[in-house]
């Protein structure tokens, strides 16, 4: 197909959100200083049990102590952070009357931080801040330090706490949400589990493709996705293979960032409102509920933007002949591949949806806010059929 590229009116107007970035082997050395920077002095660390077992987190502390800073730790996040996490880390900050947040994980632990934040300025209980800009106080300073090369929570304006009443998880959105600053330093990489690197990454890719063809999308974040899926493409298998592959790792870190920049101003779609309620109601991995669905969404939303699916495929080095609704399929068989070579499920199935879910799992996709720049307009029915389609 020749071409692929959509047209912009003249006149478009964009407004571009990212926080302080320090990024590459050794930034992680810089935290103690860039937390006294931002004017903390008595800092809660937000991380997991899990990273308490390895050298970052001891690192951190005694970088914190030895920069004169009096830090306390909250420790207990899961995967997928449940509100009353949020709320007990919040009792922490109070009780430490602490002045600000370092959160050191993946996106949960990042979320949890997120939503203490928004709780030590703004009070109430943090699902009450589900949809867009509820919380209208300063928040305290928070440095991100993502040990992961996936979920984007250290330069994005999400914030999603898993609602365990409801089985379901709250998209929490607003500008203040973006932390003052993101240390990205690929060396933390070589730490995680092969499986939760080959989740993130697929996350990673879910953000390139949702931004891109996202209603909100313009050229600085196309330009962010286009890149971003390159290193995916390139990077991702070899990381899940070898995590001591230092180029792999850095490629990896960058596309992470990269993506979630383009996602944080663009938003994202059906993907990521269709996975949010599976992963509340299942609790499964949001990486691998996106590897299942994303060839289903992209087929479904070729119908309206066929070209912008042109684009990305070419980015990865697929050919681009044949009409765009074609190339759009190949992308989706492309897409599959990948996941299916870097150990994601088939289908929901193994991950615990079941037939009779699959209405409530639509209710609370069509209510999630990423629904709202899908570049098709959603309607039930066709939700529905998608969760079919990949269970």
């Amino acid at each position: 197909m020749q071409g692929g590229t959509r047209r912009r009116s003249a006149g478009h107007v964009a407004k571009f959100h990212a926080p302080e970035i320090v990024l590459g082997p050794g930034a992680f050395g810089e935290v103690p200083l860039a937390t006294s920077g931002l004017g903390m002095r008595r800092p809660l660390v937000v991380s997991d049990r899990g990273l308490e077992g390895t050298p970052w987190y001891a690192q951190l502390m005694s970088g914190l102590a030895d920069a004169g800073l009096h830090a306390a730790a909250f420790l207990d996040v899961s995967p997928n952070p449940r509100a009353g996490e949020v709320t007990a880390a919040f009792l922490a900050y109070n009780s430490h009357d602490a002045d600000g947040l370092v959160a050191l994980g993946g996106g949960s632990v990042i979320d949890a931080a997120k939503g203490v934040a928004v709780l030590a300025s703004n009070g109430g209980h943090i699902l009450e801040y589900e949809g867009i800009d509820r919380a209208h106080r300063p928040l305290p300073p928070l440095v991100a330090v993502p040990t992961t090369a996936g979920s984007g929570a250290d330069v994005s304006q999400f914030c999603i706490i898993n609602d365990a009443q409801r089985r379901t998880k709250v998209t929490i959105i607003g500008r203040s949400l973006v932390p003052d600053l993101s240390v990205s330093d690929p060396e933390l990489l070589t730490t995680v589990p092969a499986e939760v690197t080959a989740q993130v990454g697929m996350d990673v890719l879910t953000h390139c493709v949702e931004a891109y063809v996202s209603l909100a999308h313009g050229r600085m974040t196309d330009s962010l996705a286009l890149e971003s899926i390159r290193g995916v493409w390139t990077h991702l298998e070899r990381l899940v293979d070898d995590p001591l592959d230092k180029v792999a790792a850095e490629e990896m870190s960058l596309a992470s960032l990269r993506a979630g920049m383009a996602f944080t101003n663009a938003i994202l779609g059906a993907t990521h409102a269709m996975s949010h309620p599976v992963g509340g109601h299942c609790d499964a991995p949001h990486g691998a509920i996106n590897a299942v669905l994303l060839p289903h969404v992209i087929r479904y939303n070729a119908e309206v933007c066929a070209d912008g699916f042109v684009d990305l495929a070419g980015a990865i080095g697929l050919s681009t002949d044949g009409n765009a609704r074609m190339v759009a399929d190949r992308l989706a068989d492309a897409v599959g591949g990948l996941g299916a070579r870097v150990g994601m499920p088939e289908s929901l199935k193994p991950l615990g949806v079941r037939a009779e879910d699959l209405d409530r799992l639509t209710t609370h996709a069509l209510a999630d806010s990423c629904m709202t720049t899908n570049p098709r307009r959603p309607q039930a029915a066709g939700i529905r059929d998608l969760y079919v389609e990949a269970l």
